[in-house]
């Protein structure tokens, strides 16, 4: 025992209590290296390395731990550290006998923890000297506070900071790249000009926000416009809900996600949205005057109803780094260790690092983290993290894809599949307690082609009296994944399965996504049935839902199913069935829409991939079939039935999703597309804008019906999962339901396994967990639950946009019919139907003169020289695969007809080399390579 502390104390009663507080040491800590007679049994927990690897290091040739302070253990060693090129590191518990330090009087807490880091590297060191004299075992101490390292000297202790330390590592010099740049001031531009304003301290922050003279909200950067962003205000306040920030000093050093405190405008200073498009492509710097005059740019004279609320970002209240995927940009300046990178994520600002590997990581896609934003840097210090790989490389490309959209695409762990049922698997008489046998039926799946994971299948036969049974089997995943285990951990963390392009990263182990849940043809499968007796209108007359086990008569895509019900010859059970599903199916869809659900539409394209290289050899948008209506109806009909069952049964703990209504602000881009060409667009309800869009029909324009759908999908709010018992809107727009959940894909989505556990329980076929009627961790599931199925739509729709690169690539320049989605002050967005292709036609270029351009908000309509481009106007567009710029490869569109002077290109472009600067480039290394070798 050190100590002991005696001291009296009043009860409430008016009696005394005597309170004793005793400090014991422990004295059987170990030092944790093997083979020391001194500490024997000691060791508990992870030991250090018999013999520390040699780290090559030129400070400390003998072989040695390390000690490193508290500041280096958070801020470096996990940027840094890699295996094998660093010693290992020792660290000594606070409460040993021999190393523990009392806080001397005046002394503060962070000398005291200094003195104690010293003593236990002084204790390790003399201690391992008696355990091996000639091994010359070492502690090394390393700290990056200057005081702490010379009072460590003093005392005889080898110390150095982290970047001594690092830079003496001679077989690893690319570690110094690794290393955290913490000190803003000592990192600053040259120049020393102050570009941005201080941010406030968080006291100030907090107290202006409890006051009302801040908000605060989650910085949004533009993708379009790398000088513009939008602060979503946190809070139920419908004013002010969005904020809108304009120039690089109102941006004030706020990185994409983070959240901050933004203080409001006067409303003289009020701004429009911003219909430029604008990339910062900038080499230079420090060119802020530059900057200053595009921000005028964006001051264009608009109408006062356009105005938003406009703010400038005063503090910061959390930053939400993360590393980021991206190309270094060279300096231009020879032999320059300072670059600059940019990243794939075009929200994010360009980070300036020192590297000494600028002419290896040239043309490779890296990770770079950001270590600060200094007040006199146009652009925020980072260092260089990890090499993914070449750039264009399919497996370097897919990997960047998926670390930008925080995709888990690792590969499942042991702990994970050790909770996988034991192969050969079959239905046990266990299995099938509260469950029905459904074998019999006459079930079978329709799916698009080559799909493994079937989640869902069908059924449809006449009753006896008259009626009709309709069943939709959904796979029973919730059977072999149960609440709490790794398994089900993993699953949740994943939240979606992925579906790229070449790939799909599965949710749950393949065993379960491709094999025992898959309800396959000719198999039995365990399932979860909902089971409908309708009459021959579609009107429901019964509803139940029970666990089942079921034996699929066929695996169908869209296309055999759709020729089974169009064949006049085949009449067996399941065309039968098909035929019934599809009549009934028919019903439902007239009657959802006569109820206000709408039909919008979003281009989806396929690729058709070369057998032996898997590149893309065609391009084509999906055909949607009848049979592709027919699935879609069921799985929503079963939606709506279990959102109500499971809405009944735990009306504060239900999974449910909802799709808000639009802000009518929303639709002002819509209704002034269809005036330009003499429709109208009512957005009052979602009835009457289904209504306006069966409406809006031109026999001369069979396509602007199409266009106008894709207009309106852009225009909806994003559906999202919510706790039932903590919100009040359950209404699902977009289908114009009062509830809806998920129920029908529990393979690749984790919300449904969740709503099939609270369906079991409502049943009685499985019993209830704490963690399923709490309606506070629901709702953080949920939010998790939203959060991967957003970032899963972004991954895919970037997969797609690198394979029709990769696709252009090898087709060359091609020309092709277009129509014009929107129109910005210097572009237009048009689509190209034929692809289900999406780009933007610039019509300013660099070094190029700049063309008369005259934008009308209000039509909305943009005037070059004296042509006229209107939303819905078709055009035609060359389509060219863009290289010259290796870090954004992207698909370049230029304007052919209308024909406008110096605008448009001619048709005939065979002699059009885009990558014209990237062959400049590797015909001059060739050069040079062959110089070399004279």
């Amino acid at each position: 025992m050190l100590k002991s502390k005696t001291f009296l104390k009043k009860t409430r009663a008016g009696g005394v209590m005597k309170i004793v507080r005793e400090h014991y040491l422990r004295d059987d800590i170990g030092c944790g290296a093997p083979g020391c007679a001194a500490c024997g049994a000691a060791h508990e927990g992870p030991v250090l390395e018999p013999q520390p690897l040699d780290p090559a290091s030129s400070l400390c040739p003998q072989p040695h731990y390390l000690l490193p302070d508290t500041n280096v253990l958070l801020h470096q060693i996990v940027t840094v550290w890699r295996p094998g090129t660093w010693a290992s590191v020792a660290l000594r518990p606070p409460g040993s006998l021999e190393t523990y330090v009392e806080q001397k009087q005046g002394e503060n807490s962070n000398d005291r923890n200094d003195r104690a880091i010293r003593v236990a590297a002084k204790w390790y060191n003399e201690h391992l000297k008696k355990m091996s004299a000639e091994n010359q075992l070492q502690v090394i101490f390393i700290t990056n506070d200057r005081k702490n390292k010379e009072k460590a000297i003093e005392e005889g202790i080898p110390a150095f900071t982290c970047e001594e330390y690092v830079k003496s590592l001679t077989a690893n010099p690319e570690l110094i790249d690794r290393l955290a740049c913490l000190s803003e001031e000592g990192n600053e531009i040259e120049s020393g000009k102050i570009i941005f304003s201080e941010h406030l301290p968080l006291s100030k922050l907090q107290q202006g926000i409890k006051s009302g003279t801040y908000l605060q909200g989650t910085f949004r950067a533009s993708r379009e416009n790398y000088l513009e962003a939008t602060v979503w205000i946190h809070g139920d306040a419908e004013e002010n809900k969005e904020i809108i920030l304009q120039g690089l000093k109102n941006l004030n050093r706020a990185i994409h996600e983070d959240i901050v405190a933004v203080e409001l405008l006067p409303k003289n200073q009020w701004v429009a949205p911003s219909s430029l498009v604008l990339q910062d492509e900038g080499q230079n710097e420090d060119d802020v005057e530059k900057e200053e005059e595009r921000e005028r740019i964006l001051k264009t004279a608009v109408n006062e109803k356009m105005l938003k609320p406009t703010g400038r970002v005063v503090g910061i209240i959390k930053r939400n780094w993360r590393p980021y995927c991206g190309m270094l940009s060279k300096s231009d300046i020879k032999e320059s260790r300072r670059h600059l990178f940019t990243p794939a994520d075009k929200r994010i600002p360009r980070i300036r690092i020192e590297t000494r590997q600028a002419s290896t990581l040239e043309g490779q896609r890296i990770i770079v983290a950001i270590d600060g934003w200094p007040r006199n840097s146009r652009y925020p210090n980072g260092h260089f993290v990890k090499n993914l790989g070449e750039v264009g490389d399919k497996e370097t490309e897919t990997e960047v894809l998926l670390l930008e959209h925080d995709v888990p695409h690792q590969p499942f762990s042991q702990a994970v599949l050790s909770f996988l049922p034991k192969m050969p698997w079959s239905i046990t008489e266990k299995d099938m307690k509260n469950r029905e046998d459904l074998r019999h039926l006459c079930v079978c799946s329709v799916d698009p082609p080559g799909c493994t994971d079937i989640d869902d299948a069908l059924h449809c036969r006449e009753l006896d009296n008259g009626n009709l049974e309709v069943g939709v089997h959904i796979a029973d995943v919730s059977h072999f994944i149960r609440p709490g285990n790794a398994l089900d951990q993993e699953s949740a963390r994943r939240g979606t399965t992925v579906y790229l392009c070449e790939k799909r990263i599965d949710m749950v182990p393949e065993l379960l996504s491709s094999d025992l849940c898959s309800l396959r043809c000719n198999v039995d499968r365990l399932a979860f049935s909902c089971i409908w007796e309708m009459n021959h209108n579609a009107e429901i007359l019964k509803t139940r839902f029970t666990k089942s086990a079921i034996n699929s008569k066929a695996s169908l895509t869209y296309a055999e199913a759709q020729m089974r019900i169009d064949s006049a010859t085949m009449n067996d059970d399941i065309t039968i069935s098909l035929r019934g599903l599809n009549k009934l199916a028919k019903i439902l869809k007239k009657r959802r829409i006569e109820k206000g659900a709408l039909t919008l539409s979003s281009p989806e394209v396929r690729f058709h991939m070369d057998s032996e290289t898997h590149d893309p050899i065609d391009l084509q948008t999906k055909e949607l079939r009848e049979t592709n209506s027919m699935v879609e109806e069921f799985m929503l009909l079963a939606n709506i039935s279990v959102a109500k069952k499971i809405h009944e049964e735990f009306s504060e703990h239900a999974l449910l999703r909802k799709h808000p209504a639009p802000p009518p602000s929303n639709y002002e881009i819509l209704v002034k597309a269809a005036k330009s060409k003499n429709l109208e667009i009512k957005t009052d309800t979602a009835k009457s804008l289904a209504d306006s869009l069966d409406r809006a029909d031109s026999p001369t324009f069979p396509y602007l019906n199409t266009l106008l759908r894709i207009l309106a999908t852009r225009c909806m709010m994003q559906a999202v999962y919510f706790c039932s018992g903590m919100d009040n809107d359950f209404h699902h727009y977009g289908l114009a339901s009062p509830i809806y959940t998920h129920f029908t894909s529990p393979i690749r989505r984790y919300a449904d396994i969740i709503v099939h556990r609270l369906l079991a329980v409502a049943v009685g076929a499985d019993c209830t967990y704490p963690e399923l009627t709490d309606k506070h961790k629901l709702a953080d599931l949920c939010k998790n639950l939203n959060f991967r199925h957003k970032m899963a739509q972004y991954a895919q729709r970037a997969s797609v946009a690198f394979h029709t690169q990769l696709f252009f690539k090898s087709k060359g320049i091609v020309s092709e019919e277009a129509y014009i989605l929107f129109v910005r002050k210097n572009a237009i967005v048009v689509l190209i139907p034929k692809y289900g292709l999406e780009g933007t036609v610039f019509f300013e270029e660099k070094d190029k003169p700049k063309p008369r351009l005259i934008y009308d908000d209000e039509i909305p309509s943009l005037k070059i020289e004296d042509a006229v481009f209107h939303i819905f106007d078709k055009v035609k567009v060359k389509i060219m695969l863009d290289s010259s710029n290796l870090q954004h490869q992207k698909i370049r569109m230029s304007l052919v007809e209308p024909q406008i002077p110096g605008i448009s290109i001619p048709a005939d472009t065979s002699n059009l080399d885009i990558n014209e600067p990237e062959r400049k480039k590797k015909k001059l290394k060739k050069e040079l390579q062959s110089t070399r070798k004279l």
